[in-house]
């Protein structure tokens, strides 16, 4: 297992986590072997938005002995009285919802604690207006509540939480299919969601990342928006590749399907590569770099795909970024101008011409 290291807080995070939407019908005994092999194989960042109660009781028994170990993100909203899932903004209701939680999940504190499924403008009033925020703050001040997050398919609601400064991580959709204006949750357009991504790391945001296979759509060439089905290893790639991404969340439905998705950590950089991706995109998304490094090897030994994320975040603010940049072996000034990348990138960026531009770029901010 890899990790990767939350911002604010330095938690070691699994790339690999687990979602909880579909494993609830497997049953008690297969929903405990699939937690274990899970926990087994350094997995430790779990998603508790279920599509029913049954996990919770599961997922506190197979971690007994762990807990300290383990991260759990639950969410302020999903309710499950019924005993399937519900959304709400009441926040006695909520109460009720987290509290059960706990005690099904044998804990007494969250290390996320999440604002849930803010997608519309009506949800975030909802939320101002009916003290959740405040009331996960105050679990927060009390210890309950680790860090605070959110969930959003909304890039513009999404800046907003962003604007308040109040959370650690940002669960968001993130598949090649929704970043290019494909299906319900592609909202926002390629640069608009990209910005987010870079924005989220500049600040410091953590993204666990949900829905990476869009609902199985880009599974299939039937279903896929591409007209060609990609594989479960190229999205995860194509998701951890993102700017802040620390986590992607497959929902498993049991044993089978994750040991599928751990196949991940052992497949070869071609079983990985998305760049099949750029024959696919629509034309506004065209000369995007989204440091896929399929322009690899350059001939002068530039990390092309890192010298564009780091010219991009420092751009957004990050001053990290800059750092990392100087620290560089091989920076934009050791462009041949060769043109090996324009050639190969399936994105049609001028590679040639932005290591010029950065090149720029850093100098005029060196000297600043």
């Amino acid at each position: 297992m890899e990790y990767r290291t939350l911002p604010h807080g330095g938690e070691s995070i699994s790339i690999l986590g687990l979602g909880t939407s579909s494993i609830g019908m497997a049953g008690e005994k297969e929903i405990r072997a699939t937690v274990e092999l899970a926990l087994e194989q350094g997995i430790n960042f779990f998603d508790m938005a279920s599509a029913d109660a049954a996990p919770f009781p599961v997922y506190g028994q197979a971690m007994q002995g762990c807990r300290d170990r383990v991260y759990f993100q639950i969410h302020f909203g999903a309710n499950y009285e019924g005993g399937t899932y519900g959304w709400t903004t009441d926040r006695s209701t909520i109460e009720r919802s987290i509290a059960w939680q706990l005690q099904a999940l044998r804990t007494d504190y969250i290390d996320f604690g999440f604002l849930h499924c803010i997608d519309e403008e009506s949800d975030l009033e909802q939320i101002e207006n009916s003290g959740v925020l405040e009331y996960i703050q105050q679990l927060q001040k009390e210890g309950v509540v680790r860090h605070i997050g959110l969930s959003s398919h909304t890039p513009r609601l999404a800046n907003r939480v962003l604007d308040w400064g109040v959370i650690d991580l940002l669960m968001f959709s993130i598949n090649p299919g929704y970043d290019y204006h494909h299906g319900d949750y592609g909202v926002g357009g390629a640069d608009e969601r990209m910005e987010l991504y870079r924005r989220c790391q500049a600040e410091g945001v953590g993204i666990s990342v949900m829905k990476a296979f869009s609902g199985g759509q880009l599974l299939q060439e039937k279903t896929s928006p591409f007209g060609a089905a990609l594989t479960e290893y190229q999205c995860i790639q194509y998701a951890l590749d993102k700017p802040g991404v620390l986590t992607v969340l497959p929902g498993v439905r049991n044993r089978e399907d994750l040991r599928r998705i751990l196949g991940y950590l052992q497949a070869s950089p071609e079983e990985r590569d998305y760049a099949v991706l750029g024959t696919f995109t629509p034309t506004d998304a065209k000369g995007l770099c989204v440091y896929c490094n399929h322009c690899q090897p350059c001939p002068a030994g530039l990390d092309v795909g890192l010298i564009n994320k780091y010219y991009d975040l420092a751009k957004a603010g990050d001053a990290l970024a800059r750092n990392h940049y100087d620290k560089l072996e091989k920076k934009a000034d050791a462009c041949v101008h060769c043109g090996h990348c324009d050639r190969r990138c399936p994105f049609h960026v001028a590679q040639v011409d932005r290591m010029n531009e950065i090149q720029e770029f850093f100098q005029e901010n060196r000297m600043k």
